[in-house]
C-alpha cells in the first residue's frame, strides 16, 4: 500500500507493531463530570496519575475544546502545556501527577457515532471503542492503560435514564430542572469499555443468581413499544451466564448488567463493563417482527457481548493490534455457544458460510492482512473478517487439537495468570499450552501471515498391502508485504468410509492425534507429508476437514460420485453441505453437467427431512454469486455466473417438480415444539415454495399469497420475496400491505427496503426510488445497509450501476461517518478481477473518488484497494 500516494494521509501516521512502547504514565483512578445540555455538554476530569517511563505526559483528544487545565491543583497557562487537534502534552510533569480538566464537546452534532454523541431527540450514548473515549476529553486513551472509573452523569429530567459503568452508589437534584446519578466500576478497565447513556427510555427488568451466589439484576432499555421484544435477548442473556459458568467456570462479576438498544450505532453491539450498547438488530426479536435468522443472530450477539466480560473485559488487549485475540476467541465462544440453539452442524455450516463468503474473499483480495496486523492507519478499518472469523478459526484449530478437558485446563490457566491485565497473542498461546501440557507455539504462525492456505491431498489404496496412504502438501500465495510466509499446523480431521456398504471404518495409523477411532485428526505442520492407514480392506471414500478443522482451501481429487456418496452417508452433517458446496462450484464455475448432484438431492433429502429440517434446508444452498465471483481472479464476467447459476436452480427446480408442493404442503412449523425444528419447517418451507415458483407454476403465488397473511415474519418475508421477485400479481399489494403494517418498525421496514433493492431486475431508478424515500435515512447505518446490502445481493447490479452508488455513499460519508463509508466502499474491493472494459471503468471511477475523500479511514481503504 503506498500511504503516500494519497495527500490526505502521510506515511508517518502509520503504525507499527513493532513500535510499541509502554505508556508513560498509567492511571490510577478516573473521576468524571459529564453534564449534557441542549447544545453542547460540559466533562470534567480528574486523573490520578503515575509515572511509568521518562517520557513526556500526553494526553489524546480529538474535537475537544479545553476550558481549564489543573495539574496538582495548580492552573496552567498556554506556555505550560502544548495542544494541537490530536493531544495535549504536558512538559515537566510531577511523576505523582492529579490532572483536572474541562472541556466542552457537542455530542448534538456528532455525526460519526463515536464518543458520546445523541442518537435520537430523547437519547445520547457513547461509542468508544477503539478510540472514541478522546473525543469525550482528554486522555491516554489506549487498551494498556486500566483505571477505576467513577462517572457523575448530569442532565436535564426530560431525560429520566441516566447510566454508566458498574453500580449506581448516588442519585439526587441538580436544581433547575436537572438531576444526577453516579457509578463506579470497581473493575479496572481501559477507556474504550467506558460507556454513558442518558435518555428517555423503558426498560425490561429481571435477575440472575450466579453459581458464586451473587444477586444480580438484569436490564434492558429500549423505545416503550420495544421492550416486549425483549424478551428473547433476556433469556438468551440468562442463558449465556449460565453457559459461561457451566463451560469455562466464569461467573460474573457485578450486581447489574444492563444493555441499551438504538438504532443509530454503527456496530452490531458494544461490551462496556456492565453496560452494553446494542444496536437494535441486535437485541429486538419477536416472531411476528424479527426472522427466524435475525432471533438467532441476537442470541449469539447477546451471547458474544456478555462473554467478552472475561474474554475482553477481565483480560483485555495491551494494544489494537491484539484485536484477535479478544474478538477471535470471543466469536468462537459464542459460536460453540449457538450450537445448543439450533443443530450444531448447521451452526457450523452458517459460520463457515459467512467464513468463505467474506473472510476468504478478504484474504484473497488487496485488503488481506494478518489476523494480527503488524500496521495500519486507522484501526476502525481492522474490524474486520480476517480478524473475527478467522481469528475463531485459530481458537478452534487449537481446541480441536486438545479436546474439551484440555482445553478448559488452558483457559483456566489463561483466567489465573492474567486476570486484570492487557495482554498479547502470546501470553494466550502460551497460557493455554501450559494449561494443557500442549505445545501450541507455531499456531502463532497463523496470528502473524495472512492469505489462506492451498491444501492438496492425494490418496492412494494399496489393495494388496490393505494399506490407504494420505500425501499432503501445503502451499500460500506470495504476498508482496510478506516475503517470508511459513507452513502453518493445519489439523485436519478426518474419516474413511466403505465404499459399498457406507459404513465409517475404524481409523489405524500411529499418525493420527486420537488412533484406533472412528474419528481422528492430523496435525499437518509440514510443506509435505505422508501418512498410512493399516487394515483396509477396500479402496475407502475418506472425508477430509470434517467440520472445517482448518480455514484452508481443500484440493482433493474427488470423483463427482464419491461427492454424492458423501451428501448420501457422511454422518458429519457439515461435511454433507461441504460435499454439495464442492459438486456446485465445480457445475457452476467448470460447467460441469448437473445431474449427479441433482440425483443425490432427491436421493438422500426424504431421510433428511425426517431427522434434521434446518440441515436439509442448508442442503439446498447454492453459493451466491458473489462468492462464485470472488473465486475468479482473472476475467470475472457477473453476467455469466448469474446465467450459470439461474439455469442450475431451474434445473433443480424442474427435478422436484413432481415433489416440490407434497413437500411444501406436508411441512408444518406449528407442529413443532422445538425452535430448531420449527425454524428449519419455515427456511425449507420457503425453499419448495420458491421452485414451485422457480417451475412456472403460478399456484405458487396463490400459496405465497396465503402464507404472507397466515404466516410469521420468516415465512411472511419468505413469501413477500416470492411475489415481488417473481413480479406476480399481488407484489404491489403485499408491498403496500408490508409498509402499512411495519412503517413504525424499524427493523422490519429495513426488510421491505432490501426486498426491493435485491430485486433480481432491480435497476438504477428502483434503487434512487428507495435512497429518495422518505423513511431512507442516512444519519440511520441500518438502513443504508439496508439498500446498500440488497443491491449487492445481485453483482451484475453491483458491478454496473451500483459501482457509482457506493461510491456517491462513500464520498458522503467520508466526512459523516467514516467508519461506515469505508465498509460500504470495501464491496468494490475486487475490482482488478472483472473482464474488460469494466475494469479499467471502475478503476477510474474509483481513481476519481481519491481527491474527494480526507478521512484516514476511507482513504487507507481506497488506497488499499487500488494498490494492486
Amino acid at each position: 500500500m503506498n500511504i503516500a500516494a494519497n495527500p490526505a494521509i502521510e506515511a508517518d501516521q502509520t503504525i507499527y507493531l513493532k513500535d510499541y512502547q509502554k505508556p508513560s504514565y498509567i492511571v490510577d483512578s478516573v473521576e468524571l463530570n459529564i453534564q449534557v445540555y441542549a447544545d453542547h455538554t460540559l466533562v470534567s476530569a480528574t486523573l490520578v496519575m503515575q509515572r511509568q517511563t521518562e517520557d513526556e505526559l500526553v494526553l489524546l483528544g480529538r474535537d475537544l475544546e479545553l476550558q481549564s487545565i489543573h495539574v496538582n491543583g495548580k492552573p496552567l497557562s498556554e506556555s505550560e502545556y502544548k495542544l494541537d487537534t490530536e493531544q495535549l502534552v504536558i512538559g515537566n510533569a510531577p511523576d505523582q501527577a492529579t490532572i483536572e480538566t474541562v472541556v466542552r464537546i457537542h455530542p448534538e452534532s456528532n455525526t460519526q457515532l463515536e464518543g458520546l454523541y445523541q442518537a435520537s431527540s430523547d437519547l445520547f450514548v457513547t461509542q468508544n471503542e477503539p478510540e472514541g473515549f478522546r473525543k469525550i476529553t482528554f486522555y491516554p486513551d489506549r487498551p494498556d492503560v486500566l483505571s477505576v472509573f467513577t462517572t457523575r452523569v448530569e442532565a436535564d429530567k426530560k431525560f429520566p435514564v441516566l447510566l454508566a459503568n458498574g453500580n449506581l452508589i448516588e442519585t439526587g437534584e441538580a436544581g433547575e430542572g436537572r438531576h444526577y446519578a453516579i457509578w463506579q466500576d470497581p473493575t479496572k478497565k481501559p477507556s474504550y469499555l467506558f460507556a454513558c447513556v442518558i435518555g428517555d427510555l423503558a426498560v425490561m427488568k429481571d435477575r440472575y443468581t450466579t453459581s458464586e451466589g451473587r444477586d444480580v439484576a438484569l436490564e434492558i432499555y429500549a423505545e416503550e413499544k420495544d421492550i416486549p421484544k425483549c424478551k428473547i435477548a433476556m433469556e438468551a442473556l440468562k442463558h449465556s451466564m449460565r453457559w459461561d459458568e457451566e463451560h469455562y467456570g466464569r461467573p460474573y462479576d457485578l450486581d447489574n448488567y444492563m444493555i441499551v438498544a438504538t438504532s443509530a450505532f454503527n456496530m452490531g453491539a458494544m461490551e462496556n463493563k456492565g453496560l452494553n450498547i446494542f444496536n437494535t438488530s441486535c437485541v429486538l426479536a419477536d416472531e411476528e417482527f424479527t426472522t427466524d435468522a435475525a432471533i438467532m443472530r441476537v442470541q449469539s450477539v447477546i451471547a458474544h457481548e456478555y462473554f467478552h466480560n472475561w474474554t475482553g473485559n477481565r483480560i483485555t488487549c495491551r494494544d489494537w493490534f491484539q484485536l484477535c485475540l479478544k474478538e477471535g476467541l470471543t466469536v468462537f465462544r459464542d459460536q460453540s455457544f449457538s450450537e445448543n440453539l439450533q443443530s450444531a452442524a448447521v451452526q457450523r455450516i452458517d459460520d463457515v458460510a459467512v467464513l468463505k463468503a467474506h473472510q476468504f474473499p478478504e484474504d484473497s483480495g488487496p485488503l488481506s492482512h494478518p489476523p494480527r496486523p503488524d500496521h495500519f492507519v486507522e484501526i476502525n478499518n481492522f474490524y474486520t473478517a480476517t480478524v473475527y472469523e478467522k481469528g475463531a478459526e485459530i481458537n478452534r484449530m487449537m481446541a480441536t487439537l486438545l479436546g474439551k478437558a484440555k482445553f478448559r485446563m488452558g483457559t483456566d490457566e489463561y483466567f489465573r495468570r492474567h486476570d486484570g491485565e492487557a495482554v498479547t497473542v502470546e501470553d494466550w498461546v502460551a497460557a493455554l499450552s501450559a494449561g494443557s501440557g500442549v505445545d501450541l507455539s507455531s499456531f502463532l504462525i497463523w496470528y502473524n501471515q495472512p492469505g489462506t492456505p492451498k491444501l492438496e491431498v492425494h490418496g492412494e489404496y494399496d489393495a494388496e498391502a490393505q494399506t490407504y496412504c494420505l500425501n499432503f502438501k501445503q502451499s500460500l500465495k506470495a504476498h508482496p508485504k510478506y516475503p517470508n510466509l511459513q507452513a502453518v499446523p493445519i489439523p485436519v480431521a478426518l474419516a474413511l468410509f466403505d465404499a459399498e456398504s457406507g459404513e465409517q471404518l475404524t481409523l489405524n495409523s500411529a499418525a493420527l492425534f486420537e488412533n484406533g477411532v472412528k474419528d481422528g485428526v492430523y496435525l499437518f505442520d509440514q510443506e509435505q507429508a505422508r501418512i498410512e492407514f493399516t487394515g483396509v480392506k477396500a479402496k475407502p471414500v475418506v472425508s477430509l476437514l470434517r467440520n472445517f478443522s482448518a480455514p484452508v482451501n481443500l484440493e482433493f481429487n474427488y470423483s463427482d460420485k464419491e461427492l454424492a456418496f458423501l451428501l448420501q452417508y457422511e454422518t458429519n452433517g457439515f461435511n454433507r453441505w461441504q460435499a454439495t458446496q464442492t459438486l456446485l462450484e465445480r457445475i457452476l464455475l467448470n460447467d460441469q453437467p448437473a445431474d449427479i448432484y441433482v440425483q443425490a438431492m432427491l436421493n438422500t433429502l426424504p431421510g433428511v427431512i425426517e431427522q434434521d429440517p434446518l440441515l436439509a434446508s442448508r442442503l439446498f444452498d447454492v453459493p451466491t454469486e458473489g462468492y462464485l465471483g470472488s473465486r475468479i481472479d482473472v476475467d470475472y464476467r457477473p453476467s455469466k455466473i448469474q446465467e450459470k447459476r439461474n439455469a442450475l436452480l431451474n434445473k433443480l427446480a424442474r427435478a422436484f417438480a413432481d415433489t416440490a408442493k407434497e413437500i411444501y404442503l406436508s411441512l408444518d412449523p406449528d407442529l413443532q415444539s422445538d425452535f430448531s425444528q420449527a425454524m428449519g419447517t419455515r427456511a425449507l418451507r420457503n425453499i419448495m415454495l420458491t421452485m414451485i415458483a422457480r417451475q412456472g407454476d403460478d399456484s405458487a403465488f396463490d400459496l405465497a399469497y396465503e402464507q404472507y397473511h397466515t404466516g410469521n415474519m420468516s415465512e411472511r418475508l419468505g413469501a413477500l420475496k416470492v411475489l415481488v421477485w417473481n413480479d406476480a400479481p399481488q407484489a404491489q399489494e403485499v408491498l403496500a400491505d408490508f409498509y402499512s403494517r411495519f412503517e413504525d418498525e424499524a427493523l422490519s421496514l429495513d426488510q421491505w427496503f432490501m426486498v426491493q433493492a435485491a430485486h433480481p431486475q432491480a435497476t438504477a431508478e428502483t434503487i434512487a426510488y428507495l435512497t429518495q424515500h422518505p423513511d431512507y435515512d442516512l444519519a440511520v447505518p441500518n438502513r443504508i445497509r439496508a439498500v446498500s446490502g440488497g443491491l449487492n445481493a445481485n453483482p451484475v447490479n453491483t458491478w454496473g450501476f451500483g459501482v457509482q452508488h457506493y461510491i456517491t455513499l462513500a464520498k458522503y460519508l467520508d466526512e459523516k461517518n467514516p467508519i461506515v463509508g469505508s465498509r460500504l466502499l470495501q464491496v468494490l474491493s475486487r475490482w482488478y478481477t472483472l473482464a474488460e472494459p469494466q475494469r479499467s471503468e471502475v478503476k477510474a471511477q474509483l481513481e476519481a473518488l481519491k481527491p474527494l475523500v480526507k478521512s484516514k479511514n476511507v482513504c487507507e481503504t481506497l488506497n488499499s484497494m487500488l494498490s494492486v
